[in-house]
């Protein structure tokens, strides 16, 4: 037998879906390096990433994160007691409807563009008339893409529901794959509207990766728009979770509202990549873990067994604070030399984008254990803690964001970037709340202070052996890479505990 064979089922999982997001990562890395080098830090890349802002919020309601973490525990549920007839019935009757009013919503986007973009409280008010033009018109394509997600976003929440994590796995790589040929072949000939025909490319690709497993699964399609019982059950826990992403989605928006008013050439990227790049360690650990998690809290909670839901809930964690603590600080020391070799965006545009990523980086322990909660709340088919968690980190972000603005306008996009401190405000009320739905959750003295006290001891000591490593006579990017090395090494022994705990996960 092989050691990973030997591993839990979750840890398997987790493993596989942290392989093919880190694979992901990679392709988004080379894919915003060769963005950042065609473009440089300029305004029509920032309007290539301001014209995202819809395109994603309607996908993120319609058919992506709203619906997928709502609407698996509703196909397991529905595949554990009705079988699979029932469960493709409901997928095809949701799936229908998710697309038509995609499909609406999409034209009617396109059509009020220009006034989304300009108005005061729009997307880029801050922008000149022909940086807003170029928006329009980059928004208008971005829907295509949008229209293709309609589907494949929920096709993955399918095949998540049936235990079938790899082909759903594979597709983000792919949509990067597709941007990356817009990148090098298609920008060169058609500008910043070639990025956006790699979009496009990018979603056929997500698509129509997960086909074969659809067919695999005996997938039949019932075309039927008709709101039947399970589709209205199925109704009433998506509605709370399309208000909580509408709002998670107008942080975004609001986040490149406040930097257009900056008056920083590239603040909005900064932004861009600074999430981006804090998302590389909260992917790999907070949403491959939360993603593997989600179906079998789902069983756990349909069978009403608590006790296992608790157990494997509080050990995942465990292993998120202990874990996300010293990557954050190893990476908030040795970003500078690896972004300048990355981007090279400058001395200025390096400074930047670091404090804008390590002020993002503040935030990684708070939304890995955010992602993991919400859906503990979802397994129960309890939609409603995570929207008002959202709104509370909503006021707290508009609070501090704006305050950044009025205040301390000259330090620009890091101040912003700090205000998502609000995440970590969101998560502890979720972890509050659902403690006090499961009476196990007591004992958080034993379970959850000592892995919290290793994570912020393994952070001190690997900071600061990955600051050491700077005072070695060698180039920037060579103190960069054994700075991380040595920071990693040293909080090893501190987090043997949590890191086995994470090997046994069931």
């Amino acid at each position: 037998m092989s050691p990973f064979s030997r591993l839990s089922f979750l840890t398997r999982t987790s493993l596989l879906l942290g392989f093919f997001f880190a694979l992901d990562k990679v392709l988004a890395f080379l894919r915003a390096i060769l963005v950042a080098r065609i473009f440089g830090l300029s305004f029509e890349l920032d309007a290539f990433n301001v014209a995202n802002n819809l395109p994603d919020l309607l996908f993120a309601l319609i058919s992506g994160g709203a619906l997928a973490m709502a609407f698996i525990p509703l196909l397991t549920e529905k595949r554990t007691l009705q079988g699979e007839a029932a469960t493709w019935d409901l997928f095809s009757r949701v799936a229908n409807l998710a697309f038509t009013l995609t499909a609406i919503l999409a034209v009617g986007i396109a059509w009020f563009a220009p006034q989304i973009v300009r108005s005061e409280i729009g997307i880029a008010p801050g922008f000149g008339p022909q940086q807003q033009r170029l928006i329009v018109s980059l928004m208008r394509l971005n829907l295509i893409a949008t229209l293709i997600f309609s589907m494949s976003g929920l096709v993955m929440a399918a095949l998540q529901a049936h235990q079938h994590f790899l082909t759903p796995a594979m597709a983000p790589s792919l949509y990067n794959i597709g941007q990356i040929f817009g990148a090098l072949f298609l920008a060169p000939r058609f500008g910043v509207h070639g990025l956006v025909y790699g979009v496009i490319l990018g979603a056929v690709l997500h698509l129509g990766v997960q086909i074969p497993a659809l067919l695999r699964y005996r997938f039949r399609w019932t075309p039927s728009l008709r709101p039947d019982p399970a589709v209205i059950e199925s109704l009433r826990i998506f509605a709370p979770r399309l208000l909580t992403m509408f709002l998670i989605q107008l942080i975004f928006i609001a986040r490149d509202n406040l930097a257009s008013r900056l008056n920083q050439v590239g603040a909005i990227s900064a932004l861009t990549y600074g999430w981006m790049i804090m998302q590389v360690p909260e992917t790999l650990l907070g949403t491959a873990l939360a993603t593997a998690l989600l179906p079998t809290l789902s069983e756990y909670a349909s069978r009403r067994e608590w006790e296992a839901f608790q157990r494997v809930l509080s050990q995942a964690l465990k292993v998120l604070i202990a874990l996300t603590l010293p990557l954050a600080a190893v990476l908030s020391i040795v970003l500078p030399p690896l972004l300048e070799f990355a981007f090279g965006f400058g001395s200025a545009g390096t400074s930047l984008l670091s404090w804008t990523t390590r002020a993002y980086l503040i935030t990684l322990c708070g939304y890995a254990l955010q992602e993991v909660l919400a859906r503990a709340f979802y397994a129960r088919k309890e939609p409603w803690p995570p929207f008002y968690g959202v709104i509370i980190r909503m006021v707290i972000y508009l609070g501090l964001g704006i305050l950044a603005l009025r205040v301390f306008a000259g330090v620009g996009a890091p101040l912003i970037a700090l205000a998502e401190i609000a995440l970590t405000v969101e998560a502890l009320l979720l972890f509050l709340w659902l403690r006090k739905r499961l009476p196990p959750f007591q004992s958080i003295h034993d379970d959850i202070l000592p892995a919290l006290g290793h994570g912020l001891a393994a952070a001190a000591i690997g900071a600061g052996g990955a600051w050491l490593a700077f005072l070695l006579p060698l180039s920037p990017l060579w103190q960069a890479m054994i700075g991380a090395g040595l920071g990693v090494s040293l909080s090893y022994p501190l987090l043997r505990r949590e890191i086995h705990q994470a090997m046994h996960l069931r």
